[in-house]
């Protein structure tokens, strides 16, 4: 398998690599919403996002399943390598946090960066949003410029 331009750059938002040695998903008594979540100093949370990267041609492409999102209510920025989606998912019904018995699902704002092996032209990233709420943005690849260096001879 050919290594990935991405190979090592992709961590969990947020989390510390060594204290992930599980899949299980965490047990909660009834009332206890399990949300993962991205507490910040300012007491307020912010969710992550799903996505798939891939390489097509001459792009990256990022795919973000978004599901309860409208396309206003999406922001996608770009500085250097780094794009950054972020966004709110809103409940419409209001539901009291003792009435669930598991609650999965992230509601609120949410925000996923991710660096790319590249420098990224925001001139140049397109995005589309489906009608089944799957967020594709397209990112061309940069030819690097080579540098030849001409002695006198």
């Amino acid at each position: 398998m050919t290594p990935s331009p991405f190979h090592g750059i992709f961590s969990s938002f947020g989390q510390d690599q060594s204290t992930q040695t599980s899949d299980a998903l965490p047990v909660q008594a009834k009332g206890e919403p399990v949300q993962e979540a991205i507490a910040h100093p300012q007491g307020t949370q912010t969710g992550q996002i799903a996505v798939d990267i891939y390489e097509l041609d001459a792009y990256y492409i990022i795919r973000a399943p978004i599901a309860g999102v409208k396309l206003s209510d999406i922001d996608i920025e770009v500085d250097d390598k780094v794009l950054t989606i972020r966004g709110a998912r809103k409940a419409n019904d209001d539901i009291a946090t003792d009435q669930f018995y598991l609650q999965e699902c992230f509601w609120g704002d949410f925000e996923r960066s991710i660096t790319l092996p590249i420098s990224i032209d925001p001139k140049k990233v397109k995005a589309t949003f489906s009608k089944d709420a799957i967020l594709k943005v397209i990112i061309p690849k940069e030819e690097k410029v080579k540098i030849v260096r001409i002695s006198e001879g």
